[in-house]
């Protein structure tokens, strides 16, 4: 059986090359692995969000946030913290509803001004 054309090769430029070894060619299992693979990554490429497709003010959020803890720690300080530090903080003390709470509601209910 002749191979398949490559690239820019036509059926006739493909058959003219030598057949294809028995241990080249891919089994079953290994295409519907490289099936899945590329549905994985397809998907994954899809739905994941980069800073670049954020919105403006998103970024600018980020931005600030993550110079306050750049800030804060080369001063030594210990406000103001992140969510993600408010949160663990309200998951040690055991505070319910933490999860849909935001930074600012985290901190008023762990009294941080």
């Amino acid at each position: 059986m002749p191979r398949r054309p490559t690239g820019n090769e036509t059926w006739k430029d493909a058959s003219a090359l030598p057949e294809a070894k028995e241990a080249d060619v891919a089994t079953q299992k290994q295409r519907q692995a490289a099936r899945t693979n590329i549905k994985k990554a397809s998907s994954a490429a899809k739905s994941k969000k980069s800073l670049a497709h954020m919105p403006a003010k998103t970024k600018t959020a980020l931005g600030k946030q993550g110079a306050a803890v750049a800030a804060r720690k080369r001063t030594g300080g210990t406000t103001p913290k992140t969510r993600a530090e408010l949160y663990e903080e309200a998951k040690r003390r055991g505070i319910k509803g933490r999860s849909r709470m935001g930074r600012a509601e985290l901190a008023r209910h762990l009294g941080h001004g």
